[in-house]
C-alpha cells in the first residue's frame, strides 16, 4: 500500500467532480524565480595550506589569526539578528564539548553575559570577540528555507505520501564507548536475526519497510515537494482547512546523504543555469520514471514530528533564525559559534552563527545559510551558491591560549 502512496512522482489525476489539493510549486512556475544574486568581491583569505585530507577537527586542519574584527565590513542590521541567535545559544554553547577543538564551554561565559545587553551589536562582537581562519578559509555556501507544501494529518485522496516519525527500531550507537578510535562517531541501524544492520533505505522505506515500524504523523499530497522537505529538514504543513502543521527533523535513517543535483549535472541532465533547486524540480516534473529513480539514489530518509512551539529547531534543539543562522559541520566549527563570511554574493555576506548541521555539511569551511519561511526566502535558497571566504569569532583569548597560529604538521 505504501509503494502505491509514493509511487508517482506527480500526484494521479483525480475523479471528476474532486477538488485536486492546493501543492505548491518551484517558485519559478509562480513567476518567482531563483534570486538573481548581487555580485560581491570578497575579502582575501590568509595565505595557509589547505586542511590535510585526514584531518577531523579544525584544530587538524590548522588555524591562523584572522583581520581585526573592526577591519571587517560588519552590517549594524545583520549584526544584531546574529546577535539575538548567538543570545539563544548560549546556554547550550556553555554546556557542550566543543567537536572542534578550539573552545571550552567557559571561554564563552563573558560574551554570554554581554549578548542580552543593548548597545550597537557591531560593538557586542568588535569587544567579545577575535577572528579565526580555519585551514585556507576557502568558503562554499548553499541556502536552505523553511518550505510550505500542501498536506493533511489523516490520509484522503490527494494527500497520500506518508510523513513518518521516528521507527520504534531505529537505533543509534555511539561509538566511541567502544574505542576512543571512534571518538565523536555513530552510526545508526536495526537489530536483524541477532545482528546490527543498516537501516532501510530510501527505496526500501518507499517500498513499504515502514509498516508496524514507524507512525505516519501526516499525508503530504506531491513526492517532489516532499523530498526536499526531507533535505531543508523542516517545514510546513498546508492543510485543507487552512490550517498549518509545523513539522521538524527528529531523526534520520543513518544512510548517506546524496545530492541529486550534483548527480544530474555529471549525468548531463540539467542545462546550464537549471542547477538550482527550481531547476532540479522542473526536470523531476517533466521526468517522472527517472525522476523517481533519481530520488531514490539519495538513500537517506528524514523522520520527523510535529512543533508545536518556537521553530524552525536547529541541531542544537533550539529555534533557527532567518537570515542569522547557519548549518556547519561541527567539527569545524562550534555549535553556537559566530561565522563571518565575505562571499562572491551580497546576500551571504555577515555575521551567521553556527546552529544547525546538514547531511550535506561536511568538512572545513563549509556553511548552509537559512533564510526563513515563504516565496523569497524559497527563491534565495533554492539559487543560493556562493563561494569567499570564512573566518570563525572565537572569543578573545582563544588565540593567545591556543597559539595564534596552528597547523596540524606543527602539532605532530
Amino acid at each position: 500500500m505504501l509503494s502505491g502512496c509514493a509511487g508517482a512522482l506527480v500526484p494521479a489525476a483525480q475523479e471528476r467532480g474532486y477538488a485536486a489539493p492546493p501543492v505548491a510549486r518551484p517558485a519559478a512556475a509562480t513567476g518567482l524565480g531563483v534570486r538573481s544574486p548581487i555580485a560581491a568581491t570578497p575579502i582575501a583569505p590568509i595565505a595557509a595550506p589547505a586542511a590535510p585530507a585526514t584531518a577531523t577537527t579544525a584544530l587538524m586542519a590548522g588555524y591562523r589569526a584572522g583581520p581585526a574584527l573592526a577591519s571587517l565590513p560588519i552590517d549594524a542590521e545583520a549584526a544584531q539578528r546574529a546577535r539575538t541567535a548567538f543570545a539563544i545559544s548560549c546556554g547550550s554553547l556553555q554546556r557542550r564539548t566543543d567537536a572542534s577543538g578550539l573552545t571550552r564551554g567557559a571561554d564563552w561565559a563573558a560574551a554570554c553575559a554581554a549578548a542580552p545587553r543593548g548597545g550597537d551589536a557591531r560593538d557586542f562582537f568588535r569587544d567579545h570577540f577575535e577572528a579565526v581562519q580555519v585551514a585556507d578559509g576557502k568558503a562554499f555556501a548553499t541556502g536552505y528555507y523553511e518550505p510550505e507544501i500542501a498536506g493533511s494529518r489523516d490520509r484522503r485522496r490527494g494527500y497520500e505520501v506518508p510523513v513518518y516519525g521516528m521507527p520504534e527500531d531505529l537505533i543509534e550507537i555511539d561509538l566511541s564507548s567502544f574505542s576512543d578510535e571512534f571518538k565523536g562517531r555513530r552510526i545508526r541501524g536495526r537489530v536483524d536475526g541477532g545482528r546490527f544492520v543498516p537501516y532501510f533505505d530510501r527505496t526500501a522505506i518507499e517500498n513499504g519497510a515502514l509498516a508496524d515500524r514507524a507512525p505516519v504523523i501526516a499525508w503530504a499530497a506531491d513526492p517532489v515537494e516532499m523530498f526536499f522537505l526531507q533535505v531543508q529538514g523542516s517545514g510546513r504543513l498546508r492543510l485543507p482547512d487552512g490550517g498549518v502543521m509545523r513539522i521538524g527533523y527528529a531523526g534520520q535513517n543513518g544512510r548517506d546523504y546524496t545530492g541529486i543535483g550534483a548527480l544530474m549535472r555529471d549525468r548531463g541532465l540539467l542545462q546550464p543555469g537549471q542547477s538550482s533547486m527550481q531547476g532540479i524540480m522542473a526536470y523531476l516534473r517533466a521526468n517522472p520514471a527517472e525522476g523517481r529513480a533519481i530520488m531514490r539514489e539519495n538513500k537517506s530518509f528524514v523522520f520527523f514530528r510535529e512543533l508545536t512551539g518556537p521553530g524552525p529547531l536547529g541541531a542544537m534543539g533550539l529555534p533557527v533564525s532567518a537570515q542569522a543562522s547557519v548549518a556547519t559541520d561541527p567539527r569545524f566549527v562550534p555549535m553556537g559559534a559566530p561565522v563571518f563570511l565575505s562571499m562572491d554574493r551580497a546576500d551571504a555576506n555577515g555575521i551567521w552563527v553556527a546552529q544547525d548541521t546538514g547531511g550535506a555539511i561536511k568538512g572545513t569551511n563549509r556553511f548552509d545559510t537559512f533564510w526563513g519561511a515563504g516565496d523569497e526566502a524559497r527563491a534565495i535558497a533554492g539559487g543560493m551558491s556562493a563561494r569567499g571566504t570564512a573566518f570563525m569569532l572565537v572569543p578573545k583569548g582563544t588565540l593567545a591560549r591556543l597559539g595564534a597560529n596552528g597547523t596540524a604538521a606543527a602539532r605532530r
